[in-house]
């Protein structure tokens, strides 16, 4: 179990994912807490839950407190740079469902609510989800004990 949880927070002392992550995880925070809390002009969880259920995401409330609580939660994640990986894949993870349930039939430019922003957040995640956390983090100083 010991040598799953190195590899899990293993890291190197890169900027670049330092440069990413933070960033990466204030979007997704912010996006998480209009889902789960309506901050930001969003809709909470019983807004969001009726929309997923509308657009097919049944049982939508449940649909939009996992959605909700990825990113908010993930992007906390990011930022504090502990279990980045893990984190950076559930919401890669996320924004496959978003791109393919939502953005995929609008076509590719976020003007016309396209899966431009969502495939952007995808590769990002997928990066971190690669890379891990990088210097700054809470990983790599868990990862050199």
């Amino acid at each position: 179990m010991k040598t799953l949880v190195k590899k899990v927070i293993a890291t190197d002392s890169s900027l670049s994912q330092l440069v990413l992550r933070i960033p990466l995880g204030i979007i997704f925070m912010a996006h998480g807490s209009q889902k789960l809390f309506g901050w930001f002009g969003g809709y909470g969880l019983e807004g969001t839950g009726q929309w997923m259920a509308s657009i097919g995401l049944d049982p939508g409330y449940l649909m939009a407190l996992l959605a909700g609580s990825a990113e908010f939660f993930g992007g906390l994640a990011l930022i504090l740079g502990l279990l980045v990986r893990p984190a950076a894949a559930v919401l890669a993870v996320t924004m496959v469902v978003a791109i393919f349930s939502v953005h995929i039939g609008n076509g590719l430019f976020m003007s016309n609510n396209g899966y431009e922003f969502g495939l952007a957040l995808l590769a990002a995640s997928i990066a971190l989800a690669i890379n891990g956390a990088g210097r700054g983090s809470l990983d790599a100083v868990l990862s050199k004990r």
